[in-house]
Formats: structure tokens, sequence, C-alpha cells
């Protein structure tokens, strides 16, 4: 890696933002009476019902932001590689960041499912295909690193990104009615659990950069 990816200032940055998004709604959640973070999801603590919405939407923008910057520095190191995987690798975490980040923090969803509003449709959608564009960035490193005959990346972001699909599977499933009162209703647990092995190739980004 070579340029602002390799420094330690976008690095720590990086670290910091991958941390927060998993410190800052458990902060959040106790000022949130009712909250439940095993069954509910993270938007949640955006919504018009929640006391932390301000503060919940502006950390959302400002983690599409961040990560919609972070997605040209990925491009240009992934294209020392493959053109192909570092267009792929750019669109995977472009779109979690302006649909899941950016969107998502502008557009609020409902604290029930049952209330639907234009602003929860635009979330939803824009959540939703951010998550499954994110869940393939671990299997792109994992190709981009074996390419680059970096092995050990190369298993750690593999085994991230089946790890990636299988609690979003499990998240899923926590929305189907058949599953309601099994573990799978755990939507919170299973969200929290997916999106940190999406980020699993940025911890590895960063944590290796930092202390390098």
């Amino acid at each position: 890696m070579n340029g602002i990816i390799d420094s330690k200032l976008f690095n720590i940055l990086l670290l910091i933002t991958i941390i927060g998004e998993f410190l800052l709604p458990w902060i959040l959640k106790h000022f949130y009476k009712g909250y439940n973070s095993k069954t509910m999801v993270m938007s949640v603590l955006g919504s018009p019902e929640s006391p932390v919405r301000k503060i919940y939407n502006i950390w959302l923008v400002w983690l599409g932001v961040f990560l919609l910057g972070a997605s040209f520095l990925f491009y240009k190191d992934v294209n020392a590689v493959s053109s192909a995987l570092a267009v792929l690798t750019f669109i995977s975490i472009a779109t979690f960041a302006v649909g899941a980040g950016i969107l998502s923090g502008l557009f609020s969803v409902n604290e029930s499912k049952d209330k639907v509003t234009f602003a929860s449709k635009i979330h939803g959608a824009g959540s939703a295909f951010g998550f499954m564009a994110l869940m393939f960035f671990p299997l792109l490193q994992g190709i981009s690193s074996f390419k680059g005959s970096d092995v050990i990346k190369g298993i750690f972001c593999i085994l991230a990104f089946v790890l990636a699909v299988m609690f979003f599977s499990f998240f899923i499933m926590g929305d189907k009615a058949k599953f309601k009162g099994t573990i799978f209703t755990y939507e919170g647990l299973w969200e929290r659990l997916s999106l940190l092995f999406m980020y699993m190739p940025f911890l590895y980004c960063a944590i290796g950069n930092i202390f390098a």
C-alpha cells in the first residue's frame, strides 16, 4: 500500500470510526429508555422517537462521508493488483457509505416497523443495498490479497466474509414470522455481528498500518 491509505493519520481515523460504529450505540442506548440492543437494530437510535436521534444521525452522515472518501483510497490500492477488483471494491464501500451512512442519517426509520413513511422507505432501501454491498468487501479484499501474494490477509478476509454472510443471514431470518420466538429474533445482535465482520478488512488495514 502507499500514499494516504498507508498514512498513520488516515488509519487512526479509520480505526476510531470503526470502533465508534459499535461504541457509540452502546453509549447512546443508556439514554433511550426501552431500547434493547439485542432485539433492536442500530438505526432505531436515529428514529423520530429516539431522544438521541440527532447525535446518531449526525454520526451516520459522518460515517458515510468518511467511508465514501475511503472508497477512493481502497480503489487506488486494489487497482495496483486488479482494475476489475478495484472497481468492485469501490462500489462495495461507496454503496454502503451512501446508502447505510448518508441516506440513513438523513432519512430516519421509525421505532415500529408497522409505521411506514417516505423517510423510512428511503432509509430501508439505502440500508439494505448498503449492507448487501459491503458484505462482499471482505471477499474482494481476500481475492485481491491472494493475487498480491498476501496469503495471511487473504485467509483472514475470506473467513470474515463467511462469518459476515452467516450472521447477515441470521439477521434476515429474524424478520420472518416463522422465526419469531427463536434465537433469530435477536436482530440487533446479528446486525452488529454481521457488520463487525464486514468491517474486518478495515480493521486489518488500520491496525496493521498504525503499528507497522
